[in-house]
């Protein structure tokens, strides 16, 4: 069983945020359109949202100017989306804390109790071991 610490929200809790937020920047953004993290972000796109990539090795992807890390962002976000293994999730979350967004999204396979924990205690809605598009696509339509 999921420690209650770290368990995801509702499904109603994070459709509420689907339908709420407006900007995702997704951290580990690929430019290659193979890759999970390209689809995910030409959907969030296709779906409305302003997506702000986040990868230190590109300019821009999908047309949209690329950053370095979260504390390049121009201003808060409201999902840090993650694209990073587990290991790498630390200081990401931290980051997304200091940037004031409202949610951590750690994308599917990716999971680390402690920054979740940290996150949430910040008060961010957190999601781990999920993928965005799909959960988009299952509550959302």
């Amino acid at each position: 069983m999921i420690p209650e610490a770290v368990a995801n929200p509702a499904p109603e809790e994070i459709k509420r945020l689907l339908e709420t937020a407006r900007s995702v920047a997704v951290v580990g953004l690929s430019p290659k359109p193979e890759r999970d993290s390209y689809q995910v972000a030409k959907y969030l796109l296709e779906h409305g949202y302003r997506v702000i990539p986040v990868n230190p090795v590109v300019e821009e992807v999908l047309g949209q100017k690329s950053y370095p890390d979260l504390e390049s962002l121009p201003g808060p976000v409201d999902v840090v989306d993650v694209f990073r293994r587990s290991e790498f999730v630390p200081p990401i979350a931290e980051q997304a804390v200091a940037l004031g967004a409202k949610a951590l999204w750690l994308q599917l396979g990716v999971r680390h109790d402690q920054a979740a924990a940290l996150a949430r205690d910040k008060g961010l809605l957190v999601v781990q071991d999920l993928c965005i598009k799909v959960m988009h696509h299952k509550l959302l339509g």
